[in-house]
């Protein structure tokens, strides 16, 4: 596991959306992680669902082709009240999944709650929170923060995946890292990098509650 952690990812985290479809690239090496780019790409003005979803799939093949990732990770499992929501939604997994098929890129799908777990420690965590936890260990400027929370989230995906790569929340039953790091005895003087940040995060967050 450490060896993959280790290597070199270009990771591309979509938040599926018909109307703003969040995106985020992230340039990892080792436990060094850098932000390509994460916004929120805007199709609302377009008519129609198709062509919506057309423009969505273009831009998509544009970005694994300037960017070259190694991997997508994409939010999956949503659910809603609304069924025609909860199909409109499924419509737009579907075309950034056949983005990345088209380009021969794995595909890694995480839960909504999954990635607030990875992210914050609270897989009922707000879309704000993860925004703030995100702002906090990755440094990101007030002013370099986007106003749509559909790039936060997809950077929460695209880091998600990151964490994965190094220490999934899956082995030995942990349900995030931060539990997993409980249980291998690890503290902020263990860890390094990313997680270091994070675990230093989560003890402001939770001093101030």
């Amino acid at each position: 596991m450490l060896d993959k952690v280790r290597q070199e990812h270009i990771i591309l985290g979509v938040d599926p959306g018909t109307l703003f479809m969040g995106y985020a690239l992230l340039h990892t090496v080792g436990q060094q992680v850098e932000i390509l780019e994460f916004g929120a790409y805007d199709v609302h003005k377009l008519e129609g669902q198709y062509p919506r979803l057309q423009k969505e799939f273009f831009f998509l093949q544009d970005l694994i082709d300037k960017y070259h990732p190694t991997s997508l990770a994409i939010e999956t499992q949503f659910v809603d009240k609304n069924p025609q929501t909860m199909i409109k939604i499924v419509h737009a997994q579907g075309v950034a999944i056949a983005a990345a098929l088209s380009k021969d890129v794995p595909i890694y799908e995480y839960s909504p709650m999954k990635i607030k777990m990875a992210i914050t420690g609270n897989g009922h965590s707000t879309k704000q929170q993860v925004a703030g936890m995100l702002q906090r260990f990755m440094h990101i400027a007030d002013e370099d923060m986007p106003k749509k929370l559909d790039a936060t989230d997809a950077l929460a995906i695209a880091y998600c995946h990151y964490l994965q790569l190094g220490m999934p929340v899956s082995e030995g039953g942990a349900k995030d890292w931060t539990t997993y790091a409980k249980r291998k005895g690890l503290t902020d003087k263990g860890l390094t990098g990313p997680n270091a940040q994070l675990l230093a995060a989560l003890a402001t967050v939770k001093k101030r509650k």
